[in-house]
């Protein structure tokens, strides 16, 4: 079964003990990042069809990844997000836009 996909560290080793063989290579800067992205929104696809604290752990684990390949320092992640909810607020009062006039 070929895939193409970004895949966590361990899962070459996982399907060893599953005894197959797994055929792999390292990305290189630009696939990475275009694999990132990708994983991106596998991960969030995966979230949508089952709203699981497992799921949202994985997009978790993306952003994660995302921040260290572009050098985003995680404390400024925070500080952004949260300068962006003080300027433009949050979601915790479920407006929905209709339409603006």
């Amino acid at each position: 079964m070929k895939y193409n996909k970004l895949i966590r560290d361990k899962i070459p080793e996982i399907i060893k003990q599953d005894n197959k063989i797994p055929i792999i290579h390292i990305a290189e800067n630009q696939e990475y990042w275009t694999k990132l992205k990708e994983k991106l929104i596998e991960e969030t696809n995966e979230f949508i069809n089952e709203p699981t604290q497992e799921e949202l752990a994985d997009i978790l684990e993306v952003i994660d990844a995302i921040c260290d390949f572009k050098h985003f320092n995680k404390q400024n992640l925070i500080h952004t997000k949260h300068q962006k909810a003080i300027k433009r607020g949050k979601f915790q009062k479920r407006i929905i836009l209709d339409e603006v006039e």
